[in-house]
């Protein structure tokens, strides 16, 4: 994680390619290319596994396989797998924000022909392929069977999209840049995992959730968050050595550089709220063994290069534990101007820190602004020095690449200058979320600004 300073906080959904939704192809490739001009070493995402209900990363489907909308045609094309006609599309797909359902009408039957192509070119049966399939024999065969229709073809979507990862990456390294993932905490009631593990989750004889996930009320919803995983049964987990968890941060860190772990203080306690409940209001938090799980996790795969997504009801126990296994926590900059000296200013910032003005649930930087109070507004100005409206956005990016924490991370929304239009996601609202893609032109006179921005920061931070 030392190894990584500062960086873009920017979904693949949300880059600008030309089938309704960002995938994996030329587009990320221009956006590895344009943040090595700007002298940035870190590209975080969000989730990557299948998406579930609202279209939310944090809903997987999965906690293994990949989304199979972020695979890209175009590269498909250029592995010879599909036509170039097969690309053309009509020009509502190519901008605005991403289209979930028309993008998947587009490309699943255009995927569905790759791999008619892969079979007929007898690579059902090669080296690579077969491979691939020893490698995830632990997931891919539950989640290729729990799929409507043909096993095979859901095993190619799920090789083409580690190959396409894969290229990614080292396209990426190769300009000094790194990955940043995020794996959450729970996965969806509706996933391969609780139907073929159900042993794993607290489910009643008919295989639904007796108590579901969610948070309190909090400055985020009044009502607390409902968002209806189903919680772990603990110890069948423990009975296995957690095997489940294993196999899945073994994965992860194989995909990425560094792994924020949502939801990190669900480690020390979950919050439970009835399963038939309408809101989160009424809840009950359970102790878990999030230390025995980490314990666990590096015994088995070594030192791990985790960001503790430390944030909501923090506990001591909750600071203890990631201390401990020395994680990196989060500072949310917008947080800081509602009283004097506050935890969250750069300037109180840790070391073993990773800076953020906000994550995917908080409002673009602009936007923020505009709902302050006067007091929080003029705490701002001061900090930032900031004295145009226009400038806010910039003038928190310059505070935070000022913090003296190991990394920071700047939304890609900041740098664009972007309202509250471009916000990625609004915490208990269900519908309308993680839409934003940005203008495939956007970015090309900022990468110089960045650079210097990017160029203090690097002068000031101590050498890994």
């Amino acid at each position: 994680m030392s190894t990584l300073r500062s960086g873009i906080l920017l979904h693949i959904t949300s880059l600008p390619s030309g089938h309704g939704i960002g995938d994996l192809g030329p587009a990320a490739r221009r956006h590895v290319d344009w943040m090595s001009k700007a002298g940035l070493d870190a590209w975080q995402v969000l989730p990557t596994t299948p998406i579930g209900e609202g279209n939310s990363p944090y809903s997987g489907k999965s906690a293994f396989a990949m989304e199979p909308l972020l695979l890209s045609l175009d590269d498909l094309h250029a592995d010879g797998l599909l036509p170039r006609s097969a690309l053309r599309c009509d020009a509502a797909l190519r901008s605005g924000p991403a289209k979930y359902a028309a993008a998947r009408r587009f490309k699943m039957p255009r995927i569905k022909a790759a791999f008619e192509t892969f079979v007929a070119k007898r690579r059902l049966r090669s080296p690579a392929f077969n491979r691939f399939l020893n490698a995830n024999e632990h997931w891919l065969p539950d989640w290729c069977e729990d799929q409507p229709g043909d096993p095979d073809e859901h095993a190619f979507v799920q090789f083409m999209l580690e190959r396409q990862w894969n290229r990614l990456r080292r396209y990426a390294a190769k300009q000094g840049i790194g990955f940043i993932g995020d794996v959450p905490i729970f996965v969806h009631a509706d996933s391969v995992d609780v139907r073929r593990r159900p042993e794993l989750f607290r489910l009643d004889r008919n295989g639904n959730p007796t108590v579901v996930t969610g948070v309190p009320p909090d400055g985020f919803c009044k009502n607390g968050q409902l968002w209806g995983h189903p919680h772990y049964r603990w110890a069948s987990h423990r009975k296995e050595r957690f095997a489940w968890w294993v196999d899945r941060f073994r994965l992860a860190i194989g995909r990425f550089d560094a792994i924020r772990v949502d939801h990190f203080i669900g480690f020390v306690r979950l919050y439970e709220v009835a399963a038939n409940a309408k809101t989160a209001r009424r809840g009950t938090w359970r102790r878990t063994p999030g230390r025995e799980l980490l314990e666990t996790l590096r015994r088995e795969l070594g030192p791990l290069p985790l960001i503790a997504e430390d944030l909501g009801e923090v506990t001591p126990a909750v600071r203890r534990l990631r201390d401990d296994f020395d994680l990196p926590g989060m500072r949310i900059v917008q947080w800081a101007f509602f009283e004097d000296n506050s935890p969250e200013l750069p300037r109180n910032h840790p070391r073993r820190s990773v800076c953020y003005p906000g994550t995917h649930d908080n409002d673009t930087t602009r936007g923020w602004y505009r709902s302050l109070p006067p007091d929080a507004k003029v705490r701002f100005r001061q900090h930032a020095g900031c004295r145009r409206v226009a400038d806010v956005a910039w003038s928190m990016i310059d505070l935070c690449m000022d913090s003296p924490a190991e990394c920071c991370i700047i939304p890609m929304q900041d740098v664009l200058n972007l309202g509250s239009a471009a916000r990625m996601n609004r915490p208990g609202t269900p519908r309308g979320n993680w839409r934003w893609r940005m203008d495939a032109h956007a970015t090309a006179p900022l990468a110089r600004r960045m650079r210097a921005t990017a160029a203090r920061r690097s002068s000031m931070l101590p050498r890994p």
